[in-house]
């Protein structure tokens, strides 16, 4: 946590944490990534109460300002998910001026997250060396494709390479079809979470020494941690995982199975569950049968057990396999779409799914904070900002720049 000497702990932290709610509220994040590696971390630390103050370009803004494919009115709607509880100033980085009040605004901050190319901020004077120089306790989050170090530091690298790369991208989709990928950007977002959580390790670690350090979250590093044990087996046994469609081979029953209405994905592969499945279908047999009695059984005998599962719940409705599962403790569900998100009873418990106030809509339905923390749980209170919309906030109450200042740094396209 921010101690009492930390940048963030003087007095004007607690004028700034309006409406902020959770652990991090005595913390101060610059965040200048953009697109989605960066401001993801950014969006998740922001969720958790820190003041997030984001850095854009003068005039355009973050690119995800204008990304997404839904726009109504020409508006983004996924900026105000990944801008949400964040505060927005616009600073030309390019530029000595912009470089210096970024200089200023660091030294009065815990953590700063970026995601430019290696290299980019050290051509621009914000290198850790000197910025650390300024603020000892400075936790700086370098976001990017592939480290700050090694032979491909300084390509460019979207999270699509970092899931090519990483191993993930080899092992989705159906066999007899080429690599497939998820419909979301998930290479950035393990990046962004990883440097969220090693942000947190660095704080914790200034708590004891008071010295800050570096978080390097590499995009294919992050795919990499979640592969498992696909490179242990290709070291050991020569396998290379192929790609399986909608089944993990040997793990049986998971799958989805037709209905006379849709469909239900069942996943009962541990011994005890698909004991419990068995008496679900009329068939206890299944379960002593020696084909189907064990783990490694079952993986051996995938594709006729699914045939076998699948021929006894198309005689049902969905609703019916779903009360079956349920009654007798077998993990099932239905695949969600977002109106099934919406619908469910579970989701409005849990508010799993929140109205956030937003400027151009009034509110917006989007995803609440996880996970959840009894004492100090985080909350969204407001979408992605205008556009330089906390200028005056930042630059003046926390800088302390006058308004003729601010004027002179406007008419020369600074801020």
């Amino acid at each position: 946590m921010t101690t009492s000497d930390s940048p963030a702990a003087d007095g004007d932290t607690k004028a700034t944490t309006n409406g902020r709610a959770g652990p991090l509220t005595d913390l101060r994040v610059v965040e200048m990534g953009q697109l989605l590696a960066g401001p993801f971390c950014g969006q998740l630390l922001a969720d958790f109460g820190a003041e997030v103050i984001k850095i854009e370009p003068p005039g355009a803004g973050d690119p995800m300002r204008q990304w997404g494919r839904e726009k109504p009115h020409s508006k983004s709607l996924w900026f105000p998910v990944v801008g949400r509880n964040k505060k927005s100033i616009t600073l030309n980085l390019r530029e000595a001026d912009g470089q210096q009040l970024a200089r200023d605004l660091i030294a009065k901050s815990d953590i700063l997250v970026e995601n430019f190319r290696p290299g980019t901020l050290e051509r621009w004077g914000l290198g850790y060396e000197t910025l650390s120089a300024l603020n000892p306790g400075l936790v700086m989050v370098r976001v990017s494709g592939f480290g700050q170090s090694g032979p491909y530091a300084k390509r460019a690298g979207f999270g699509a390479i970092g899931e090519a790369m990483g191993g993930l991208r080899y092992v989705m989709g159906d066999a007899d079809r080429p690599p497939s990928r998820a419909g979301i950007s998930i290479g950035d977002e393990l990046a962004a979470t990883y440097a969220a959580l090693g942000a947190m390790m660095a704080i914790h670690h200034r708590a004891r020494t008071g010295r800050g350090q570096i978080v390097d979250s590499a995009i294919y590093e992050a795919v990499l941690a979640m592969m498992e044990s696909l490179v242990t087996e290709y070291d050991q046994a020569d396998f290379i995982r192929p790609r399986t469609g909608a089944i993990l081979p040997n793990v049986a029953p998971s799958n989805v199975y037709p209905t006379s209405d849709g469909e239900v994905l069942i996943a009962a592969n541990q011994d005890t569950v698909f004991a419990r499945l068995a008496n679900a279908m009329d068939r206890p047999d299944l379960a002593e049968d020696e084909r189907y009695k064990t783990h490694s059984a079952r993986g051996a005998h995938q594709a006729e057990l699914d045939d076998l599962i699948a021929a006894w719940s198309r005689t049902l409705t969905s609703d019916d396999v779903l009360a079956l599962m349920e009654s007798n403790g077998v993990p099932a569900g239905l695949i969600y779409r977002a109106p099934e998100m919406l619908a469910d009873p579970h989701f409005r418990a849990r508010q799993a799914i929140i109205d956030a106030p937003n400027h151009d809509y009034g509110t917006l339905k989007m995803q609440n904070v996880v996970p959840r923390l009894t004492e100090t749980p985080g909350a969204v209170h407001a979408s992605a900002p205008h556009l330089g919309e906390h200028n005056e906030t930042v630059y003046r109450d926390l800088l302390g720049l006058s308004r003729e200042r601010l004027a002179a740094l406007n008419e020369a396209g600074i801020i």
